[in-house]
């Protein structure tokens, strides 16, 4: 701080302010005398329920398919894994509508595998499970970004180790990957959920706002913005504790204390 000048002093200040008077406006505009009423309500309850599905089924989703991928990356090299890698972190920058749109595009009606879906009836958009798909399309990236660097920083000895033991190839990845990136995986983990319950973009435009279906805590207070500023205040609330609860739980991961 001291190697600092006034004026940057000054403009790390005002940076500080920027990111802390938005907080501070919240909670001086939210209604504690109705929170009460307002979390029990039905917007937020319908809100929830829907969240509290598509949260934890999207992040398991993410586990499963996103491991065998974050350790494959982590154990090749190579133009393909390049590009693959590059592949995986498209989502992360993407307009979220344009993700919506090209989900739309794979997995709509008339979208590339939309009419071979419908003929055995599965009919994605506007449904929950087009809330789903959304989260895990958005979210995927940070978990296998997270757990690879875990498996990277696996020491060759540790995996040499392994195979003279007997442990065959398949078996590598649950046996030692998982058991030695736990931190890894767990942040990535927890990253992912909060990627998953802060969706909007791609959610609003693949699987529509339909309250009870398909309309999470972020679409709620979108909709509940234009009707009753009051209810989108305590949800946004409860996104940014929500929030803050990620930001401590990794805190070792995502802050480096100076030594």
């Amino acid at each position: 701080m001291s190697s600092l000048t006034k004026v940057g002093r000054f403009l790390a200040a005002l940076a500080f302010g920027l990111l802390l008077l938005p907080f501070v406006a919240l909670l001086s505009e939210t209604p504690w005398s109705e929170l009460g009423s307002i979390l029990t309500s039905d917007t937020v309850a319908n809100a929830l329920k829907v969240t509290a599905i598509v949260v934890p089924t999207s992040t398991a989703i993410v586990f499963l398919i996103g491991t065998p991928l974050a350790w494959m990356l982590a154990r090749t090299s190579g133009p393909l894994a390049t590009a693959l890698r590059s592949l995986v972190l498209v989502p992360v920058v993407l307009p979220p509508v344009v993700s919506g749109l090209l989900l739309l595009s794979a997995f709509g009606r008339r979208g590339l595998l939309g009419p071979a879906l419908e003929s055995v009836g599965i009919v994605l958009p506007f449904t929950i499970g087009a809330t789903i798909l959304a989260a895990v399309f958005v979210a995927l990236p940070f978990y296998v970004l997270a757990a690879e660097s875990g498996f990277r920083e696996l020491p060759a000895t540790m995996l040499d180790a392994a195979r003279t033991l007997g442990t065959p190839l398949d078996r590598l990845l649950d046996r030692v990957g998982l058991r030695n990136a736990r931190a890894a995986v767990a942040a990535g983990l927890a990253l992912a959920a909060a990627r998953a319950l802060g969706e909007f973009g791609a959610t609003i435009t693949f699987a529509g706002n339909v309250e009870g279906a398909t309309r999470t805590l972020p679409l709620a207070t979108f909709s509940a913005l234009e009707q009753d500023p009051d209810i989108a205040r305590v949800i946004g609330l409860m996104l940014v504790v929500i929030s803050i609860g990620v930001i401590v739980l990794l805190r070792n991961t995502l802050i480096r204390r100076p030594r």
